[in-house]
């Protein structure tokens, strides 16, 4: 019994040292996790199994990388991300249309820009990533370009995936070539910036940007409600110069 004894009390007296040992081991195997240049300014403590990550990083998609490589370290429960975006301090109009434009040429190789109703909103260089992507290729496509524009703090994700239905996809290219197959609105398709924009969901079709004139407005959205097939359509483009909702009267 009173070996049994012994040994506990031995095997107490050691738990603390192997405790340290393993912390130092999870600590060599992060800082090796974050070897690269883009994470020379980045420091990293372990207690309790819980990584904190701090320091700074150029870029906003080096903060995601840096806790992505560190998740896969084995023996680490949580990681506490501490680590700030450095970077040049731009103004948060410029960075919205930087943001806007670099979007709008970005997803041309994929399909119409007209069917991305993506946008954009930035305050004190965090954006907020909004609308509706024409598929998850698309949405990951804009979520990566924002998370690697300099001057980006923080990235939050509110963007929506519409679905990607057989159904859905018809009824866009119907749209699309309804609308843009006016004489008088196919002038909108030759900025990207600036397309009538075209977002399907289940069969709903609503229609979003700016026109320059009320009659544009209304052949757009005469031409997109007799496209076959679509369960209602919502006009909510602006017209240039018109005062909105919540200008002052």
């Amino acid at each position: 019994m009173k070996a049994f004894v012994a040994l506990a009390v031995a095997a107490a007296l050691c738990m603390p040292a192997a405790f340290a040992q393993s912390e130092s081991q999870i600590q060599a195997k992060v800082r090796k996790a974050l070897g690269g240049s883009q994470f020379k300014d980045v420091q990293a403590s372990v207690q309790g199994g819980i990584v904190t990550l701090t320091g700074s990083v150029n870029l906003y998609q080096a903060k995601l990388n840096a806790e992505r490589k560190v998740r896969h370290v084995k023996g680490i429960d949580a990681i506490r991300d501490e680590i700030q975006v450095d970077g040049p301090e731009i103004p948060d109009s410029q960075l919205q249309a930087k943001l806007q434009q670099a979007i709008a040429y970005g997803l041309l190789g994929y399909v119409p820009v007209a069917f991305q109703t993506i946008t954009v909103q930035v305050r004190n260089g965090v954006v907020l990533v909004g609308g509706h992507a024409a598929g998850p290729i698309a949405a990951d496509d804009a979520l990566a370009i924002v998370q690697n524009t300099k001057g980006v703090k923080d990235v939050i994700d509110d963007l929506q995936v519409d679905p990607t239905s057989l159904m859905d996809e018809q009824i866009r290219w119907a749209e699309y070539r309804a609308i843009y197959g006016q004489p008088q609105l196919n002038r909108y398709a030759i900025v990207p910036e600036q397309p009538i924009r075209i977002q399907v969901a289940n069969g709903h079709v609503t229609l979003l940007g700016v026109v320059d004139s009320q009659a544009d407005k209304n052949v757009a959205g005469i031409a997109a409600n007799n496209v076959p097939n679509v369960f209602s359509v919502t006009n909510d483009l602006e017209v240039a110069g018109a005062p909105t909702e919540n200008s002052p009267q």
